[in-house]
C-alpha cells in the first residue's frame, strides 16, 4: 500500500493549477487532493455529493425568528412568549394605540439573527468545510481577494451607512407612526406572497434609483454611489460599504415606497426585511453558491450577476432580481458574457 506524503497544506497554497486549500487541511486530505488537482465545480465527486448544498440552510435561517414566533405549536410562539398588552391595540382606546415598541425590537433581532446565522454558514463555506478542504469557485479569472475573515466581519458590521443607517431608519419609521396601520399588527403568521411581492417592488425602485445613481450625473455619481464601486472584485463583506446619500438613495426611499405600496403585518415586514438583507450581502459574495444555477433560470440574482455590474459598471442595476435589467436592456449572462473576467461554470 502506498505510503501516503506527510505534507500538508497552508490556507490558500495551491496544490495544483486551479486548485487552492482554503485553510489547512489534515495531511491525508491534502494528500488526495494533491492527486486529483480539479477544482470544486470540475470534481465530479463534488457535482455527485450533497454536502456543498448544506449551504442552502441560510435561506430558511434568515427567517428563523419569524418562522419560531408564528408556526403553532412552537414553544416560542409570541402569545405564549409575550404578555397580549406588549403587542395588542385597543381600537376604542386611544392611548394604546402608540406603537409598541416590541415589534421594532423583534424586527431588529430577526435581521440580526438571519445575519449571524448566514455568516456562519458562509464561513463553512468559504473554508472548505462544505467542500472537502477545496475552495469554492470565485467569480472572477483573477481568484477572490485574499483578507482575514474577522476583519471582514468587523468591518462589514461596523459600517454607519450600513446597519447603523438602516436600524435608524427601521426605529424612526416604526416609533413615529410612519408605517401603514397594518404593519403594527401581530395577527396572523407570515404573509408569504405579500413577503414576495415587497422583495420584486422593493429590487424594481432599486434598480431605477440604481440606474439614476450611475446616469444622472458625474458630480451625483461621486457623492452617492462611487465609493462603492471600488470593489471591482467584491467580496461577501462588502456589501453595505459604500456611502450615507447611497443607502439614502438605493435602500431607504425604495424601502419606504415598498411599504406604502404593500399592506402586511410585523411578520411579513420581518421576513421581507430579513430576507432582503441577507440577500443583498449573498449577492456581494466572492464566490459562487450551489443554487446559482437554478437562480439563472428564474431570472434570481447571484453574486455572478452582480459581479457583472461592479467589473463592467453599466450593467446588472439589479440586485434581487435580473428581470428589469432583462426588461431594460441592461442585463449581461455572466455565463455568456467577458470569458476572460469570469469563470466558466458561475
Amino acid at each position: 500500500m502506498a505510503q501516503l506524503e506527510t505534507t500538508s497544506y497552508m490556507p490558500g497554497e495551491e496544490i495544483d493549477a486551479g486548485t487552492t486549500v482554503s485553510e489547512a487541511v489534515p495531511m491525508e486530505k491534502a494528500a488526495k487532493l494533491r492527486n486529483n488537482p480539479t477544482t470544486s465545480t470540475q470534481n465530479p465527486f463534488l457535482e455527485m455529493t450533497p454536502l456543498p448544498w448544506v449551504s442552502a440552510v441560510v435561506w430558511p435561517s434568515m427567517l428563523a425568528l419569524p418562522l419560531a414566533m408564528t408556526l403553532e405549536g412552537s414553544p416560542l410562539h409570541y402569545n405564549k412568549t409575550f404578555p397580549e398588552p406588549w403587542y395588542s391595540y385597543d381600537s376604542s382606546d386611544p392611548n394604546n394605540n402608540s406603537p409598541k415598541p416590541l415589534g421594532l425590537s423583534l424586527g431588529l433581532l430577526a435581521v440580526a439573527v438571519g445575519q449571524l446565522l448566514c455568516l456562519c454558514v458562509f464561513f463553512f463555506f468559504k473554508y472548505g468545510y462544505l467542500s472537502y478542504g477545496i475552495e469554492p469557485l470565485s467569480i472572477q479569472t483573477k481568484g477572490a481577494r485574499p483578507y482575514q475573515f474577522l476583519e471582514g466581519l468587523v468591518t462589514h458590521l461596523s459600517q454607519p451607512e450600513g446597519f447603523v443607517l438602516l436600524g435608524g431608519y427601521l426605529a424612526g419609521t416604526w416609533m413615529f407612526s410612519l408605517m401603514p396601520t397594518s404593519y403594527y399588527s401581530f395577527e396572523g403568521g407570515i404573509e408569504w406572497h405579500k413577503v414576495f411581492l415587497c422583495l420584486v417592488i422593493q429590487d424594481g425602485i432599486q434598480y431605477v434609483m440604481h440606474l439614476l445613481e450611475h446616469s444622472v450625473s458625474p458630480t451625483f455619481y461621486r457623492y452617492s454611489h462611487k465609493s462603492h464601486h471600488k470593489f471591482t472584485n467584491p467580496r461577501l463583506f462588502d456589501a453595505f460599504n459604500g456611502s450615507v446619500l447611497d443607502t439614502v438613495c438605493m435602500i431607504l426611499i425604495p424601502l419606504y415606497a415598498t411599504a406604502n405600496l404593500v399592506h402586511c403585518n410585523v411578520w411579513s415586514y420581518m421576513a421581507f426585511g430579513s430576507t432582503y438583507a441577507n440577500w443583498l450581502t449573498l449577492i456581494h459574495s466572492e464566490y459562487t453558491f450551489p443554487w446559482d444555477g437554478i437562480f439563472h433560470s428564474l431570472g434570481f440574482g447571484t453574486p455572478a450577476d452582480h459581479h457583472v455590474h461592479h467589473a463592467f459598471f453599466k450593467y446588472n442595476y439589479g440586485h434581487l432580481f435580473m428581470w428589469f435589467d432583462m426588461l431594460g436592456g441592461t442585463y449581461k449572462n455572466p455565463r455568456e458574457f467577458a470569458p476572460k473576467a469570469f469563470n466558466e461554470g458561475v
